[in-house]
């Protein structure tokens, strides 16, 4: 085998695992939303308190901005598409998809706990904003969107102090069997 050939093996079989893995981090945000979650009877929508928030951040620390954009929106887009959110799925995979991507860029090179605390207090701000403008487009009403900011808060606190307990050691067990070349 040419070493031309070798090199274009390693970068397919790479990207088939980078598939993979990515695959596997949509289901997981998808199955944590859809079957960890608690329906609100608050604000004008309803809202929905879910733990889908900590594969999301998982996936974007343990494998980068790209695999949490992609994760995140397509798996919650996906939850808004089957679970009759049907109106919301657009926003979401633009909104969560953002905080995947923010949340995997500012951990990509630097694992620490104040960037994982960074990261996740900005995904809060732009899930936060993203909804808050979205509600407002959808209901016509720029005052009704504040009652959905308390639930946004609680679930991504719960879900950053889940992953703040859980991150190191996955990281470290990641490092030494899923993230080896």
């Amino acid at each position: 085998m040419s070493e031309k050939t070798a090199t274009a093996t390693s970068r397919s079989s790479m990207s088939v695992k980078k598939l993979a893995i990515t695959a596997v981090c949509i289901v997981l945000v998808y199955v944590f939303t859809a079957v960890v979650n608690i329906k609100l009877p608050i604000a004008a929508a309803g809202g929905l308190i879910h733990l889908g928030n900590v594969p999301l951040f998982i996936a974007a620390i343990l494998f980068g901005k790209r695999t949490g954009m992609i994760a995140g929106g397509i798996g919650m887009g996906l939850f808004d598409l089957l679970s009759g959110w049907t109106l919301w799925a657009p926003f979401t995979l633009v909104i969560v998809g953002c905080m995947g991507l923010v949340v995997g860029a500012v951990t990509e090179n630097k694992k620490s706990f104040p960037r994982y605390i960074l990261a996740m207090v900005l995904a809060c701000v732009i899930k936060i904003v993203g909804y808050y403008i979205a509600e407002g487009f959808i209901y016509g009403n720029w005052i009704a969107p504040v009652s959905s900011i308390p639930g946004n808060l609680v679930q991504i606190g719960v879900a950053a102090v889940i992953t703040l307990i859980i991150i190191e050691p996955l990281r470290v067990a990641a490092s030494h069997t899923i993230l080896k070349k």
